[in-house]
């Protein structure tokens, strides 16, 4: 049975909170349809519940279970009952469920489970039940809001930065924002979601604004990031954070393929590849010079590139061995990114940032209660080794003691 049709926007955070295994959305989406279950019956007998009223026409007398297949999963509603008559949960719509259909159209049309237009051509929630929508919204946006700007305490030696365009609704037409979020391995060795913001586009303004809200709540000694290469938050790491900048290798790899032929991508792809093997950064400054050589005579271009790219291809090599695999590429967080993308995909166009940051900050948010609580993502002993080793040495033409992994 669902825990109570009263519980408040507040229960609902400090009980997902305590619960290391809970679904922030199959919870948040059950909460909203339970208070939705609530005020349909309230006005529907005249009354809320506990209330006394001259113009009640029945009373409550309970509650009966039902399963609700959702896109977020399976929800036991607890559906209230009548002495007199009946109710059913208009969202449910018993007369057109099917295949897919239920459970997010009723959400949609009332605006909770957020797209640009109502689903099945519908008009949308019913004037009456606006206000309800508004106050089910502001819930869920208090505690991403919450999770957004909370204090960020000691060092997060390592960041990582990704950007995810989605497709919003606005006055005119729709347009395509930048969904940003920063992740970081605090001191203590676990990950952390902590920034996450959306804005007009990937400019440089943009992500020095975003950077500098990170420093305001705390974030501090980082000395290596990590994202895909664009010069605007390039410029924007070195003017804000002035640490060291690490590309990923997983893409720039595809982009070097887009300069030379078909018939050349895997001498090419296997020769870049074989740079981030070597067992120290000397040895991998000494690749990468060769396979310069080695390509100059045929896709100069790509040589060229190769090596201008070389300090922020090769940064991660001034850290501890233990870390390299996770350090090299934006690939760790692939799979959250891909979870986000599910669901924006479900959503399609969102009406409006509010929604895109209520889906992201709530998915993000479960994300990061897993990592808090799960196995550290990098060990203590060699975190602390990055942590004494003196900032000139973040630079890639000097060796740290490499770790064996543990």
């Amino acid at each position: 049975m669902a825990e109570g049709p009263r519980m408040t926007a507040a229960q609902l955070a400090d009980k997902l909170l305590g619960d290391e295994h809970a679904d922030v959305l199959r919870e948040s989406v059950a909460w909203m349809a339970s208070q939705l279950m609530e005020a349909d019956v309230s006005a529907k007998i005249g009354a809320a519940l506990g209330e006394r009223s001259l113009e009640r026409t029945t009373h409550r007398n309970g509650y009966r279970p039902r399963d609700w297949d959702t896109r977020v999963g399976s929800i036991e509603l607890a559906i209230p009952r009548l002495r007199q008559g009946s109710y059913f949960p208009s969202f449910l719509e018993p007369r057109r469920a099917g295949p897919g259909r239920g459970g997010a159209g009723g959400l949609r049309q009332r605006g909770l489970y957020p797209q640009g237009r109502p689903a099945g051509g519908a008009d949308g929630p019913a004037p009456s039940e606006q206000g309800q929508v508004s106050r089910l919204c502001r819930g869920l946006d208090t505690q991403v809001k919450v999770f957004r700007e909370r204090p960020l305490q000691g060092a997060y030696p390592y960041l990582w930065l990704d950007a995810k365009i989605e497709r919003v609704r606005e006055p005119g037409g729709v347009r395509h924002k930048a969904l940003v979020v920063a992740y970081g391995v605090h001191a203590s060795g676990r990950r952390e979601v902590i920034g996450l913001d959306v804005g007009e586009a990937e400019t440089q303004a943009f992500w020095r604004q975003f950077l500098r809200s990170l420093r305001a709540r705390g974030l501090d000694g980082v000395r290596l990031c990590i994202s895909d290469a664009h010069q605007g938050l390039k410029n924007a790491i070195a003017q804000v954070l002035g640490c060291p900048w690490q590309r990923c290798t997983v893409h720039f790899l595809p982009d070097m393929l887009g300069h030379v032929t078909r018939a050349q991508q895997p001498l090419v792809s296997g020769a870049i590849r074989g740079i981030f093997t070597a067992t120290t950064g000397a040895q991998a400054r000494q690749r990468l010079g060769q396979v310069a050589d080695q390509l100059r005579p045929h896709t100069p271009k790509v040589a060229r590139l190769l090596e201008d790219a070389e300090p922020e291809l090769l940064a991660f090599y001034a850290f501890p061995a233990e870390h390299w695999p996770k350090l090299r590429s934006t690939n760790p967080l692939e799979r959250v990114n891909r979870e986000i993308g599910r669901r924006s995909d479900v959503v399609g166009i969102f009406p409006n940032d509010a929604a895109l940051l209520r889906l992201a900050g709530m998915l993000l948010l479960e994300q990061n209660d897993e990592w808090l609580v799960g196995r550290r993502y990098l060990s203590e002993t060699s975190m602390a080794l990055v942590l004494t080793t003196d900032s000139d040495q973040s630079d890639t033409t000097q060796e740290v003691p490499q770790l064996t992994a543990p």
